[in-house]
């Protein structure tokens, strides 16, 4: 009897913990099942965003995940950079935790001082006078401003392509356009040619616009040799049309660029022209007595592999400081809370934002840096195409 009794105890004691550990699985699994629920149906702005992601982890230095994996497999330590230091942890546990950098009173004040979040920005490439506070400013009007009638002229004497016929036939793409231009903000326009214009909030026009430089840009390329092809949509049509915001003009222009892209294999390089809101001192050169629009190229850093577009700029950049000084401004990387951050960059290699001038400049400076820009471009396509030949014969 006494055995019967204890073998009853462990077959109770046993179905006890059976049911306990099988409670606890229970739990987890409506715990996972409510999670799951949780973040497939909440809204945007409480989801675990890709940007917040991005915006957490910036913070971190690259090679601190070659230096984790390295202490998994001993043979990442090989490639860790020699002049970087260790990980110092106590260190990068306050940064990731706090997200303040010791060496960096951005990180100190950005969360602080409302509006602050537009420095927080990354200057590749200074030019001199560039520095965070005279950063390339992005339109932000509203739609209905910015579909507003204006009267515009063009009373100015542009300045003539200046190429001769032999410069115009010593090389040649043989008829393929290998450039694609265009204009997200197709409409920003320039105060010099708005009659009765002088807020730069209402610098914008369906004619007389920055799809002018880019018209004369491909101009310039073509006079170089270089087939380039321009699109003239309205996107500003397309966001009144599909109900958008201004700020979603990038979705409202994607399509146009993978269509571009779709349709001709051509296509190596893509650029996308705005003009920038800042006043004439920052957007102005003058050199060889004749002024010019300044030049600002700006990359995304919300996507990846976003590395041979800032080689492209950087090239174009330092190109253009030695034949024409002080006509860039520099190279900039944007992306993180209100921000785009892709720019439609991720669609292409060598895809470059190019802010052309700003809301103060003339048509006639906007021209000359157009053809500057398309000089300095075309040298160095033809040379990195002699180096791809080259290599193709080695």
């Amino acid at each position: 009897m006494t055995h019967i009794k204890i073998k009853w105890n462990n077959v109770r004691k046993s179905f006890v913990q059976y049911v306990r550990n099988g409670s606890i699985w229970m739990i987890i699994l409506i715990i996972l099942f409510v999670s799951i629920g949780f973040f497939t149906t909440a809204k945007p702005a409480y989801r675990l965003s890709s940007s917040l992601l991005t915006s957490w982890t910036s913070q971190i230095n690259g090679s601190t995940f070659l230096y984790l994996l390295g202490m998994e497999n001993q043979q990442f330590l090989d490639a860790y950079p020699s002049d970087v230091e260790p990980i110092q942890w106590n260190d990068f546990m306050f940064e990731l935790a706090t997200n303040i950098k010791p060496n960096d009173v951005r990180s100190l004040l950005g969360r602080e001082l409302p509006g602050f979040y537009a420095f927080d920005r990354k200057i590749i490439i200074a030019a001199e006078g560039t520095d965070y506070t005279n950063l390339p400013i992005e339109s932000s009007s509203p739609l209905d401003v910015v579909l507003e009638e204006r009267d515009a002229t063009m009373d100015e004497e542009i300045p003539k392509n200046e190429q001769t016929e032999e410069e115009q036939s010593e090389q040649t793409t043989e008829g393929e356009k290998v450039v694609f231009v265009y204009n997200t903000h197709n409409r920003e326009s320039f105060l010099p040619n708005l009659e009765g214009v002088d807020d730069p909030n209402n610098a914008f026009h369906d004619e007389v616009n920055i799809t002018k430089v880019s018209d004369r840009l491909a101009e310039s390329l073509e006079a170089k040799g270089i087939g380039a092809q321009v699109d003239h949509t309205d996107f500003m049509s397309v966001l009144n049309q599909n109900g958008w915001e201004y700020w979603q003009s990038y979705e409202a222009s994607k399509p146009i660029v993978e269509e571009a892209l779709a349709g001709n294999s051509q296509i190596q390089y893509v650029f996308d022209l705005h003009r920038d809101s800042r006043r004439k001192d920052d957007t102005t050169a003058t050199i060889d007595g004749e002024t010019y629009a300044k030049l600002f190229f700006v990359i995304g850093s919300d996507y990846s592999g976003n590395e041979e577009n800032v080689a492209l700029a950087t090239k174009l950049h330092e190109q253009l400081e030695a034949k024409y000084p002080g006509l860039s401004r520099g190279v900039t990387e944007q992306g993180g809370a209100g921000r785009n951050g892709v720019y439609n960059q991720n669609l292409a290699d060598n895809a470059i934002l190019i802010e052309v001038g700003g809301v103060d400049n003339t048509m006639t400076e906007l021209y000359r840096s157009a053809d500057a820009l398309a000089e300095v471009f075309s040298s160095y396509y033809w040379d990195a195409n002699a180096l791809e030949v080259s290599e193709d014969a080695n």
